[in-house]
């Protein structure tokens, strides 16, 4: 059995389905490697460093989780920590596409490691980090999901006007 797992994301910011995920995936698994990418492409919001602290912050409760930054292939971090899983979030069947061609390409780059899908708590389902990013650009209540310190934070960031992706996808 699997004693690893790692959750990679952008986590610009983390939500409550993120949690989510992981809370479940450490009923599963002795130890959850949150990954944070760096992914410069996607210009997050939020600098890496500070996805990563808030991402420890909305983690800090869940027993058996690290949380740290990447800035490599998913397979060759995955294999630098003996992780055999990779767990992946899908919260609707329009997810499903792209999960499954980055599954499949995992599978082919690195066959001894397997990609997991779970699926958020349904109230958690429609959540995702460039939803929120809008919401709060716009003005909308963010509270019911983030963690109030991500929530600070977003809004912090809103106000000195270094939030310009707010209708960027998430990946």
């Amino acid at each position: 059995m699997a004693a690893r797992v790692i959750y990679p994301g952008t986590f610009d910011p983390i939500t409550h389905g993120h949690s989510d995920l992981v809370q479940r995936a450490a009923a599963l698994f002795e130890h959850v490697i949150v990954a944070i990418a760096a992914n410069p492409p996607k210009a997050p919001t939020f600098a890496l460093d500070e996805r990563i602290e808030m991402a420890r912050l909305a983690l800090a409760d869940i027993p058996g989780v690290e949380v740290c930054g990447f800035d490599k292939l998913l397979v060759d971090f995955a294999r630098e920590r003996e992780a055999r899983v990779i767990l992946r979030g899908l919260r609707a069947v329009s997810d499903f596409e792209y999960e499954f061609q980055l599954a499949g390409m995992n599978r082919r780059l690195a066959s001894g490691i397997e990609t997991l899908f779970l699926m958020p708590a349904e109230q958690y389902a429609y959540i995702s980090s460039s939803l929120v990013r809008e919401i709060a650009a716009l003005g909308g209540d963010i509270a019911p999901f983030v963690h109030p310190r991500v929530m600070n934070a977003l809004l912090a960031r809103l106000r000195t006007g270094a939030g310009g992706n707010a209708r960027k996808k998430d990946g």
